[in-house]
């Protein structure tokens, strides 16, 4: 039997097993029957039978086929703005391919950091830690922002994908990856869903979550989290190239050859620049992350730094559209449907039950609410579907309020590191290339489990000097 007919072997009797056991009470069939398209497509993208782009679209199709989603329902995905902001920032990435601009930013990077592969992962993590207090899009942050440049810099170095990506472009992409990861937990503003348990935490257990409140909570965990990244992926994606002794010399060697910036480069710069103040300033200007990257492409397409050409052979922009969009709109049917309330409300009504303690029940919650993002495409997304609920419960076993309306928003940003659809810039990073996809999920696995034990252990000591309990 081949590999991949063992692979739809398994992800057809993933979805017909729970299609066919009879509705859980407290859910409509319906309900129950998206569960099971939503589960046999998420083990269709672990196992690829073939690629996830079509897995996604063969889900959408059945769906809107047995009317288990309305035709408008099944492609509402593909219109998701968070979608489109992935697709632009691919669009970003080639110009800074096609112009050079990314390796001359890389070659100054490596001029003035670029000691060794760890030097040049800690400068990702504290370019990452600058900006995202200012910039509440982790994907506009990670992948219109960062990606381009570590991508710039694995080229400087000759990694590419395939036989060259584990020179130093596998390690840096990880970093990169993770790092926007934490930095998300760190402020109320440094990613979008995070206001939003702002609300949610006073109309669920009436407590004030302030910006300062917030950053002095996730400080500590959170700069520990950050300075392991970088050590912790040499370990388990260790580069070929470790120490770059000559890495001055060929930089400024290099920058040489390349001259003055050109025009093209030079437009580019506007444009990057354009969009860090407006990705910066967007509580005020009120343009939102995909707009401004919608800008940035047009900017580009009329002044000729890209052509049209360029942006129908951006192959990694359309597949991360169709298995991202289609995941998305899987998992939005999935949380209004009610099934994620209902799971929810099952979970804490056997905790509360349990009568385990506070910190106990605390500890439980924490690891469901986390690891429950396997079954999200949207931080955001899983904030409108959990927080609240999962607020009240712990709330409701003991926890203070104050504790758990904090460290549940920034627990919703934890596991993004889990899976290449954890959040927006997943899919960027992911569509380089450089990683395959076991290897990105164990590594995603043992970074956020290492940041639970973080957030759980030296997080819990210094609430409780900070008075959160």
């Amino acid at each position: 039997m081949s590999k991949s007919l063992r692979s739809w072997i398994i992800v057809l009797a993933i979805g017909f097993v729970i299609w066919f056991i009879p509705t859980p009470q407290g859910l409509t069939p319906n309900a129950w029957h998206l569960f099971a398209v939503f589960a046999a497509t998420i083990a269709g993208f672990i196992l690829q039978p073939i690629s996830m782009g079509a897995v996604a679209f063969i889900a959408l199709t059945f769906c809107a086929i047995t009317g288990v989603l309305k035709t408008g329902q099944a492609l509402m995905g593909f219109g998701n703005g968070t979608i489109w902001l992935i697709v632009c920032a691919f669009f970003l990435s080639r110009a800074f391919i096609k112009t050079g601009f990314g390796r001359r930013i890389a070659f100054l990077i490596i001029k003035y950091i670029g000691r060794s592969s760890l030097s040049l992962g800690y400068s990702i993590a504290l370019s990452e830690l600058i900006v995202s207090p200012a910039m509440p899009s982790a994907t506009a942050r990670g992948g219109g922002v960062f990606y381009p440049i570590v991508q710039s810099l694995a080229s400087a170095f000759g990694s590419e994908p395939g036989p060259t990506a584990g020179k130093i472009g596998k390690y840096l992409m990880q970093v990169g990856y993770h790092t926007d990861a934490v930095t998300c937990m760190m402020f109320l503003t440094s990613m979008a869903g995070n206001p939003l348990c702002v609300g949610l935490a006073a109309s669920a257990v009436g407590v004030e979550i302030t910006w300062m409140g917030w950053a002095i909570a996730a400080i500590v965990p959170g700069l520990i989290s950050l300075f392991l990244v970088p050590l912790l992926m040499l370990k388990l994606s260790p580069p070929e190239i470790k120490a770059i002794p000559g890495a001055h010399d060929l930089a400024v060697s290099e920058l040489q050859k390349m001259g003055p910036m050109n025009l093209q480069e030079k437009v580019l710069a506007f444009v990057f620049v354009m969009c860090l103040i407006l990705w910066a300033t967007g509580s005020w200007t009120k343009l939102g992350a995909t707009p401004v990257a919608m800008l940035a492409v047009a900017i580009m397409l009329i002044c000729k730094v890209l052509d049209w050409k360029d942006i129908l052979s951006e192959k990694g922009a359309w597949d991360a559209m169709f298995w991202m969009g289609g995941l998305v709109a899987l998992a939005t049917a999935l949380a209004k449907s009610g099934f994620i309330a209902w799971l929810a409300k099952m979970i804490g009504g056997a905790i509360a039950a349990a009568n385990l303690g506070w910190i106990t029940s605390f500890v439980v919650i924490s690891l469901i609410y986390i690891y429950s993002h396997y079954c999200f495409a949207s931080v955001t997304a899983r904030i409108s579907a959990m927080y609240a609920a999962f607020v009240a419960v712990a709330a409701a076993c003991g926890v203070p309020a104050l504790l758990v309306a904090i460290t549940f928003g920034c627990f919703a940003n934890l596991p993004i590191s889990l899976t290449h659809y954890g959040n927006g810039c997943g899919p960027v990073y992911f569509g380089a290339g450089y990683v395959s996809q076991g290897e990105w999920w164990r590594n995603g696995f043992i970074i956020t489990t290492v940041n639970v034990v973080i957030w759980l252990t030296v997080g819990m000591a210094w609430w409780k000097i900070i008075g959160l309990y």
